[in-house]
């Protein structure tokens, strides 16, 4: 950290939002309870996630991409940061480049920044394999069933680089109970040893879906990119959608294109920036005495 602050950005992708902190040009180490304080929405700056720049080491590789949910603990993945990650380096000046390649705990993916200031996110191949998600289940299936609350619901399972569940809805519209009764209730079920997102799917036509995700460590949010890849992946396995799907989410419109299963899943929508700031480290020390004590 230079000159006693944390520099940071807020931005979002359709609501989903995010501080994005640049360790390239600052040093900074997170912590559970740092990443605790800049996501909580009343004691420190407020998001869903937190977003770490940082090189990486890996050869023909442009940049590091890390996520800590809301929570503190860092995850895999995320579509939605992924696209304000792309947007923040390039605003930055960290790079000139319309293609980034990035480095994630999930592994390699690809950015790409359209004309329009949107950004398609190529996010690899969904992957089915029960213990790569990680599922506990005999054999791979498009259906699965899964006891909770002694009733048996269908789901389909699928790893975006995180793990997903997707439960298909009649009307999201009048849904509420469900979703804040089944969200939590399906991250924490024991076949998901490493906890889930759960995504609530109404089928429009073969072209539209709307969808709410609850997601690991954070609850509902108003967007969720590996949650829109992962209904439409599952949608078209379960014979229910083209290839190409608008997907309508609290925080407006994905577009996810996913021509057959040997290719790999691309997302396209808008990044935003809210605002930049700083945090002074005596206040943050000051903060964190108070909020941890």
């Amino acid at each position: 950290m230079l000159d006693n602050v944390i520099h940071f950005t807020k931005m979002h992708g359709l609501g989903n939002d995010f501080v994005i902190i640049d360790a390239l040009r600052q040093q900074i180490t997170l912590t559970p309870t740092l990443v605790r304080f800049f996501a909580d929405r009343h004691f420190g700056i407020g998001c869903d996630q937190v977003l770490l720049v940082e090189h990486s080491e890996r050869k023909g590789l442009d940049f590091r991409y890390r996520i800590f949910n809301a929570d503190g603990g860092e995850v895999e993945q995320c579509g939605n940061g992924a696209r304000c990650f792309a947007r923040f380096v390039r605003e930055e000046g960290l790079t000139n480049k319309d293609q980034i390649a990035v480095e994630t705990a999930a592994g390699e993916i690809f950015l790409r920044i359209e004309k329009n200031g949107e950004v398609t996110v190529n996010m690899g191949k969904p992957c089915f394999i029960p213990e790569a998600i990680p599922f506990l289940a005999d054999q791979e299936a498009i259906f699965y069933s899964l006891l909770v609350t002694e009733q048996k619901i269908s789901c389909g399972v699928v790893s975006i680089g995180n793990p997903h569940c997707v439960l298909r809805i009649d009307n999201i519209a009048t849904a509420n109970e469900t979703i804040t009764t089944l969200g939590p209730i399906l991250e924490h079920h024991e076949r998901f040893p490493q906890r889930v997102n759960v995504g609530f799917m109404e089928v429009v036509t073969r072209e539209s879906i709307k969808l709410r995700v609850h997601e690991r460590g954070v609850g509902e949010t108003l967007a969720c990119g590996t949650g829109a890849c992962a209904a439409v992946a599952v949608g078209i396995r379960q014979g229910l959608l083209d290839p190409r799907v608008i997907v309508d989410l609290p925080g407006g419109q994905l577009t996810i294109h996913w021509p057959s299963e040997r290719d790999p899943i691309s997302m396209t929508g808008p990044a935003a920036r809210v605002f930049d700031g700083t945090i002074e480290l005596a206040f943050l020390d000051r903060a964190l005495l108070k909020t941890c004590g």
